[in-house]
């Protein structure tokens, strides 16, 4: 059992270790090009590792991610502004938030540029690069709800950080009770 969780540890280090441009943080799938869907599929851990003997071990970037923003509830129509910033100090590529509903959405709505589906609860979003402490990446999300519920609970959370530390993880996670209102409830 010991060595099982030997390997296991040694196997994750090896995924969160930098090797690559400057910070030492890089998209999975970057060298497949740009795009929101590089990183998903099988290569969250892909152009992050570090092949052993090519050169000095590193410990992981540093990267904050945090999440803000606001969502409103009116007539089964649901507004979501997300933010997803870097407070560094390392600058990041390819945080990931997901987004979680407590009711279903209706189908067939466009997301914009960046988020995908998960399911008819659950919808991704992927920031573009973020310089540490520079601007934010923001969504605007308007979708609709299947039917008219008196509330709705959103739980947002960083799902990738680009294979860097985070060593402030509470401002990248939140959970937000909005009934229909049509009041913001920021988070």
């Amino acid at each position: 059992m010991h060595r099982a969780m030997m390997v296991v540890s040694a196997a994750a280090m090896a995924v969160v270790m930098g090797a690559g441009s400057g910070s030492g943080v890089e998209a999975p799938g970057a060298d497949a090009g740009e795009g929101f869907g590089a990183g998903f599929g099988g290569g969250f851990g892909g152009g992050v590792g570090q092949e052993a003997g090519h050169g000095p071990e590193r410990a992981p970037a540093e990267a904050d991610v945090a999440h803000h923003g606001h969502v409103s509830l009116w007539s089964g129509r649901l507004a979501v502004r997300l933010s997803t910033g870097n407070h560094g100090p390392s600058d990041l590529t390819g945080a990931t938030a997901r987004l979680s509903f407590s009711e279903p959405l209706a189908v067939g709505q466009k997301l914009p540029a960046g988020c995908l589906w998960g399911g008819d609860q659950v919808v991704y979003c992927q920031a573009k690069a973020l310089r540490a402490d520079g601007r934010d990446s923001e969504f605007l999300l308007d979708l609709r709800t299947v039917g008219n519920p008196a509330e709705v609970s959103v739980d947002i959370a960083t799902v990738w950080n680009g294979g860097a530390q985070d060593l402030n993880p509470d401002n990248d996670k939140h959970h937000v009770l909005v009934p229909a209102t049509g009041d913001l409830y920021i988070y």
